[in-house]
């Protein structure tokens, strides 16, 4: 049964977030809230993980999960990045968006797209999230909590619990956080692509 960890949203307890990446690294999943909505997270070195992180959302393995990492220094670890690239990243994060990269040799081929090499990667604008990869000591592995055959991400950790108590092993709760996914820019392709529209505003990125 998940464990319900409770932290403040601005200043979140570091002892519960401790207990939470040890699950991660005992090959767990963990709901966490983000800068768009609530998300699931698991350790990016853990195939087992990546595997039952698929099964809970229904996804095959052409679906892009997301690495959630802390800042873009650490994004030039998993994705090739040029100086057009790296000037829209440093405008957008971090926020509310996920970047579509070629991946480098460094992320796992379970992860990356089967036949593109590619990779969704962000960098959220959440004390929680941020804290808890932190925690974990490496970027985590993420995809939006959207229950299968519904379109909307779930925004509270109660119905969180009553859905996922036996799938998950911890669910974070950080009060609720904004309703809607983050926006998804395929940076792999000239012009840039929006994938996705999102809380991000295109726009502001100079994208239509």
């Amino acid at each position: 049964m998940a464990q319900i960890f409770v932290v403040h949203p601005d200043n979140p307890q570091s002892r519960l977030l401790h207990q939470a990446g040890e699950l991660l690294g005992q090959g767990s999943l963990v709901a966490v809230p983000t800068d768009s909505s609530y998300a699931v997270v698991a350790r990016l070195d853990d195939k087992a993980a990546a595997d039952a992180l698929r099964r809970l959302r229904g996804l095959d393995d052409r679906h892009h999960l997301t690495l959630l990492c802390r800042d873009l220094g650490e994004i030039s670890n998993f994705a090739r990045v040029d100086n057009r690239q790296y000037r829209l990243l440093k405008a957008a994060t971090p926020g509310p968006w996920t970047f579509i990269l070629e991946a480098t040799r460094e992320v796992p081929r379970r992860v990356s797209h089967p036949s593109r090499k590619s990779i969704g990667i962000r960098v959220p604008d959440h004390r929680v999230t941020l804290a808890l990869i932190e925690a974990a000591g490496t970027p985590l592995m993420s995809t939006t909590l959207i229950p299968q055959g519904e379109e909307h991400p779930l925004n509270d950790a109660q119905e969180i619990f009553a859905r996922y108590e036996h799938d998950l092993a911890a669910i974070v709760d950080g009060g609720a956080c904004p309703f809607e996914p983050t926006t998804v820019v395929d940076l792999t392709v000239d012009p840039p692509q929006v994938v996705r529209r999102g809380r991000g505003d295109p726009s502001t990125l100079g994208l239509d």
